[in-house]
């Protein structure tokens, strides 16, 4: 009997020994994610990662590529990105994601509202990587959904679901991002759109999207511009008028029309 609870002892010590060590193991590997920036309460976790606005004046632009590879149902597809009248929407998606799900039944609900004429195109996976049977479910119909791998990797998408804007004139990227909702897409897309310089089309929309002011201008100064120019056309200021090129402060500088004693 003493043997016997002796031998309970030691294997009772033995557990509190590996349980003290797999706490201090645990504690350690969490210690070293908090100094690394990492943060695993799930009420701590962002949402979403925001669009990004790419300024084209902010170094050398990144260029477009068109896209091509199979539909679901297996039939070639290939896509012309740039040169185009419109933007383009690459929507980055998978079968098995949780949070592409919201967007694949927003786009099967009707059709989402995109500034202007932009394109919408969801980009999958090739199918080595994607189920094909649950794509053909999920994808609704007149929206181009294109399995390519290579697409992924050329614009270097890095989850899904991502977003990335193309301006087809330019061929380069305006805007690219991660976003939870379809609304945050719309918004920070349209947001991109408008720090890239792109305008929405006259009326009719045959013209497609065109620059309305230098990229990366703010848009206040663009509206000061124009109001200066009217009200300078008001006063019989016409463009080439010598009065442009004179300082007010120069010894010849011509004082314009005064208004004279009124009779």
């Amino acid at each position: 009997m003493a043997v016997l609870v002796t031998l309970l002892a030691v294997v009772l010590g033995l557990v509190v020994v590996l349980v003290a060590g797999l706490l201090r193991s645990h504690a350690e590997i969490l210690r070293a994610l908090h100094d690394l920036g990492v943060d695993l309460d799930p009420a701590a976790a962002p949402t979403s990662a925001p669009i990004r606005s790419i300024p084209l004046t902010a170094g050398p632009p990144r260029t477009a590529t068109d896209v091509s590879g199979t539909t679901p149902t297996g039939d070639a597809l290939h896509l012309t990105v740039t040169p185009a009248a419109h933007p383009t929407l690459l929507a980055f998606l998978t079968s098995g994601c949780t949070s592409c799900l919201e967007f694949w039944h927003a786009f099967a609900a009707g059709g989402p509202d995109l500034p202007g004429d932009t394109r919408l195109v969801v980009v999958t996976k090739g199918p080595e990587a994607e189920s094909v049977a649950a794509l053909r479910s999920l994808a609704p119909a007149g929206l181009p959904v294109v399995m390519s791998t290579a697409a992924w990797e050329a614009y270097d998408a890095p989850v899904a679901p991502f977003f990335v804007l193309v301006d087809g004139r330019t061929g380069t990227v305006v805007g690219e991002g991660a976003a939870s909702t379809w609304p945050q897409v719309v918004s920070l897309m349209t947001q991109a759109m408008a720090d890239a310089g792109i305008a929405e089309p006259a009326a009719g929309g045959l013209e497609g999207p065109r620059r309305r002011r230098a990229p990366g201008r703010p848009r206040a100064d663009a509206d000061r511009e124009a109001q200066v120019d009217r009200d300078l056309m008001a006063a019989g200021i016409l463009p080439g008028d010598p009065r442009l090129y004179v300082l007010p402060d120069a010894p010849d500088a011509d004082p314009g029309p005064t208004a004279g004693p009124t009779p």
